[in-house]
Formats: structure tokens, sequence, C-alpha cells
């Protein structure tokens, strides 16, 4: 072994770390908090933040994280900090603390956290980008999709900051080894990727050990073309290791809270402010067209396929079929006013109430009509896998543009797939973009709207 790392990235987090401290020490002699022992105060605010971010993984940003993924961490640290930051009253007795001074502090350190943290890492993106600096040099071995789908990510992605420098292929009659090691250390290689498929486990082990001996990274590529789930959970169990086929933010219970949260606040808003006064007249249009009940209920699977009654402005003449057949194009069934409060997408607001009621999310997959449910359950892989969260009135195959009627199972496969990757991918960030992208595809009116 003779290589010797000649990179300053481990300097990067702890001097971040080192300058987050630097704020939060430093806000605190910018406001009168009136503290009885300051240094106390900043020894605790230092030691709960460092204490905190590492239970939040706040630095283990990677080169590959998106901006957008920042955003969720930065909010949980500072929540995290600020329950910590007012505990600090009880548990210290000093009851003459300035509460007022203490969440301007609050503000302040959130507003500089939030630019630095921004700032450096799009600073570090370009930096990589422009002046190709802060890079790491890989190679790939293996020839199949996926190592090609790397090798063009390595090679236009680059405020990722990987400089690909070879491919060896297992089917190549020259290929060993023995040449991809001495390629290795001539070219101080940093990385070294893997398609898991193509080698045996012989030389897999092999690989592994010239890795650990010459302290070079090492990552395998699964051949995962027939799993739509790419997120795997790795766990302990006592000494032995486990792995998830997919891990599900969702299931955690801070995250819970959160989405709860969203979820009430986003649905007492519609119904306080749009459901109040537009309901009346939805009602009295429907009634003066046709005969009928105001509200359409519909029993539709939920939350580990527990059944629910899903509530909607009626859209249609009243028929016993309802309950059977999705509305198509052209729809006799379907009223006047029932074909524009449809394509507006206003027949589906009473679902704010299961929100409410906590039967339904304003954000996740759409659920179906139990007949519809029974009947893909059957005949579409990995459909189950959408009961693993509360469905919602919006989705992110709604905005992808798989929404409406199914006209063939190719629409049905497709909408399990986004909908997995937002079960495996949540954030609240992602729920407010699909939020948004919902109310503008309804002003703009969309093509399967029907």
């Amino acid at each position: 072994m003779n290589y010797k790392k000649g990179r300053y990235s481990s300097l990067i987090k702890p001097l971040f770390g080192f300058i987050d401290l630097v704020i939060i020490n430093a806000a605190v002699f910018y406001f009168d908090i009136n503290l009885k022992n300051i240094y106390i105060f900043c020894l605790y605010i230092s030691l709960s933040w460092m204490i905190i971010a590492i239970k939040n993984h706040f630095y283990e940003v990677q080169r590959h994280t998106r901006l957008i993924q920042i955003i969720p961490l930065l909010f949980k640290q500072i929540i995290l900090f600020t329950i910590v930051l007012y505990a600090f009253i009880g548990f210290f007795k000093q009851p003459n603390v300035s509460r007022f001074a203490l969440g301007n502090y609050l503000l302040l350190v959130f507003l500089l956290i939030f630019i630095f943290k921004f700032l450096t890492t799009f600073l570090l993106k370009k930096y990589r980008t422009v002046l190709r600096g802060n890079n790491r040099k890989v190679i790939v071995i293996g020839c199949n999709d996926k190592a090609r789908q790397l090798i063009k990510t390595f090679n236009t992605r680059l405020d990722y900051g990987y400089k690909f420098e070879a491919q060896f292929s297992i089917k190549d009659k020259e290929f060993s080894l023995d040449n991809c090691f001495n390629y290795i250390i001539e070219n101080n290689i940093d990385e070294i990727y893997f398609s898991v498929s193509e080698l045996s486990n012989k030389q897999i082990n092999r690989l592994i050990d010239f890795a650990d001996n010459n302290l070079r990274e090492l990552k395998f590529i699964p051949d995962n073309k027939e799993i739509y789930s790419k997120k795997l959970k790795y766990e302990y169990y006592d000494y032995i290791p486990i792995l998830s086929i997919r891990a599900i933010p969702l299931q955690e219970p801070f995250s819970k809270l959160v989405k709860r949260l969203f979820d009430i606040v986003f649905s007492l808003f519609i119904i306080v402010f749009v459901l109040s006064w537009l309901t009346p007249i939805i009602a009295l249009l429907i009634k003066l067209e046709s005969k009928g009940p105001v509200f359409f209920k519909q029993s539709r699977n939920g939350f580990n396929y527990k059944e629910f009654d899903c509530y909607k402005f009626r859209s249609m003449t009243p028929n016993k079929d309802a309950n059977l057949h999705q509305a198509t194009k052209g729809d006799l069934r379907v009223t006047k006013m029932g074909a524009f409060i449809r394509k507006t997408s206003i027949d589906e607001l009473p679902q704010f109430f299961n929100v409410l009621f906590g039967d339904m999310s304003v954000v996740g997959p759409r659920p179906h009509m139990v007949s519809h449910t029974n009947m893909y359950a059957q005949r579409i892989d990995k459909f189950m896998v959408r009961h693993f969260v509360k469905p919602g009135i919006t989705g992110l195959a709604q905005v992808s543009g798989f929404r409406g009627e199914i006209e063939t199972d190719k629409d049905i496969i497709n909408r399990v797939k986004y909908d997995i990757f937002y079960i495996e991918n949540w954030s609240l960030l992602l729920d407010i973009k699909i939020a948004i992208q919902t109310f503008t595809n309804a002003v703009k009116g969309e093509e399967k709207a029907y």
C-alpha cells in the first residue's frame, strides 16, 4: 500500500460545524437575553447544537445531495434546537430570561445558518463545476445499462465532483482484476464502482480486499432493473447485518408528526376559507341540474388496505355502476356541472374532510375504488406497496401526467412507479411542491381531467 489521499474533503464538515458554532455563540452577544451566566449558556447551546446535529446527520451532506434535500435537515435542526433552547430556562431555573429576545436570537441564528448552508453548498458545486476542484477520480467495472447510466451521470453532473477515468468490461478478453488494480494505483483512483451482477463472489472478495488494503472507496452498482425500489435500509440485529428492501421516511415518528401537522393546517385552511362559501354554491348548482345528493360517498382502500368512505361533490347522475366503472372520456353519466367541477378538480375538495379526519393526506398515492384495488393487486406487481402510507388527494403520479382514466396496464404501472418513488423519497418540501403543481395544473386544465 503506497496510497495517501491528498484531499482536504475530511476538513470540510468539521469546518462547517465550527462556523455554525461561531454563529450561534456570537449571536448571543447581539441580544439582551438577561442571562445569569452567559458562558454557561454558550456551553449549553454549543453542546446541544452538536448533539442534535449528530443525531440529525446535519453535516452528512454528500456531494450528490440536492439543494432541495437540505431544507428538511435545516428545519429539523432548528426545531429541535428551539425546544432544547427554551428548556434551558426551566432546567437552569432562570425565569428572568427574555423570551422575546430569545425568539429574536433564534430567528437570526436560523437566517444566518440557512444562508451559510446554502451559500457553501452552492459555492462548492460551482467550485467543482467551473474550477474542477474537489474532484474524485473514479473507474467503473462492468458494462451494462446501469453502468452506462452512471458513467453518463459522472460526465454530465460536474457539480458532483467525480472525474470518470476508465471503464473495464468483464466481457473483454483481456480483462483481469490485476490490470484494474495496476491502473487504479498508477492513476491514483479514489473510488471504484462495480456491477455486482457481472462479477463472481471470488472476484468481489478480491476487489474488497484490494480496496481495503489500498484505502480506496468501493461502491457497487446493484442489478435492480426488475425492482422499482432503489433505497435499501441497512440495520444490525445484534451483530448480524440486515438489508431492508426499502426505507420509508413516513414510518419515522418525527416525519409522521410533520406530515400530520401539514395535513391538519392545510385542510383546515381549505375548509374554512374555501369550502365554507363554495359548498353552498356548488350544492345549489348540482341540485338545479339533477336530482340526488350533493356529496358522493365511495369506499376506497387506504393505509394498510383499510377501507374508508371517500367524499366528493357528486358529478354524475345517480347510477348503480358508480362503484364499479371509472369515468371515461365523453361519459354520459357525467352532468354538465359535473364536467366543470371534474375539469377544475373542484369535485375533490370535500376530501379535505377525509384529511382532517385522518383517513387521507393532502399528498400521497391516489386511492382507487375497492373493486379496482382488488383487480390491480392481482395484476400489477408491487401495487400494494402504495398502502404503506395514507392515500392522498393528489400525488406525484398525478402531477407527472398519470391521473384520471386508466386505459392500459402501462398507465397503472407508471402510476405505481411514481407512487413508490414518493413513498421512499418523501419530504415536506416535496409535498408542498406537489400541492403547488396540482393547483397550477387545475388552473391550466388537464387533458385527462374528465
